[in-house]
């Protein structure tokens, strides 16, 4: 089990970041989203460098040439809503990648919005059985989304190494993940990894709500 904290390394993805966190930059919801692709894409090549590789031989119109190309099947899993954009980005890079999706939500149980329960509604993904997963939510604030989201996931196999790629996570969801998937070969990737959360545990300081900010406000 690793943690890759990429604000660690000065790159490009903290522009992006800066951007999507702030309040003004943020209320352009196609800029937002691009971003988020993005990130997706930049976070999509650091993984691209850990995995497996194999040499194959390509003919080009004067020759030969020998190629490192990649030797696992990838597959990409979302939950949704936030995490399409994200997603999208990820699948720009691992373009021949197979695509899941769960739908994890918050049912408040009381009118504060300080107490819910997660409910996984539905699941559409190919065989893992042996695969690379990368599970994405651009937001991990308390885990648990993410836990039940690989929960539902294990009816279709079991993969051969998982990497759960976040932007902004809070370190009680680090830790929270760090447990659970401790002893698996496992590597979480987040551009950010933030302090705390409020009382309706959204990540502080964060950025909002990442489905709204993209999508636009639910009911």
């Amino acid at each position: 089990m690793q943690i890759r904290d990429l604000s660690k390394e000065n790159s490009l993805l903290n522009h992006f970041l800066k951007e999507i966190r702030d309040v003004n930059i943020q209320k352009d919801s196609m800029r937002f989203r691009r971003n988020v692709e993005r990130i997706g894409e930049i976070i999509a090549y650091e993984i691209s460098k850990t995995l497996p590789y194999k040499k194959e031989v390509v003919t080009t119109p004067l020759g030969t040439a020998a190629v490192n190309t990649l030797d696992t099947e990838v597959v990409i899993a979302s939950i949704l809503r936030a995490g399409l954009p994200f997603h999208a980005g990820l699948l720009h890079y691992f373009d021949n990648a197979g695509n899941a999706f769960v739908s994890a939500f918050r049912h408040y149980t009381d009118e504060s919005h300080t107490n819910f329960d997660i409910h996984v509604e539905y699941i559409a993904s190919p065989n893992l059985e042996g695969k690379t997963l990368i599970l994405c939510d651009p937001m991990l604030a308390t885990g648990g989304s993410m836990e039940l989201s690989y929960e539902a996931l294990k009816s279709k196999g079991k993969p051969k190494c998982i990497h759960i790629a976040s932007i902004i996570a809070s370190q009680r969801a680090i830790d929270y993940i760090y447990n659970y998937f401790k002893g698996t070969e496992t590597v979480v990737w987040t551009v950010a990894i933030d302090p705390e959360l409020n009382d309706q545990s959204y990540i502080i300081p964060g950025l909002g709500d990442a489905g709204d900010l993209a999508f636009g406000e639910k009911i």
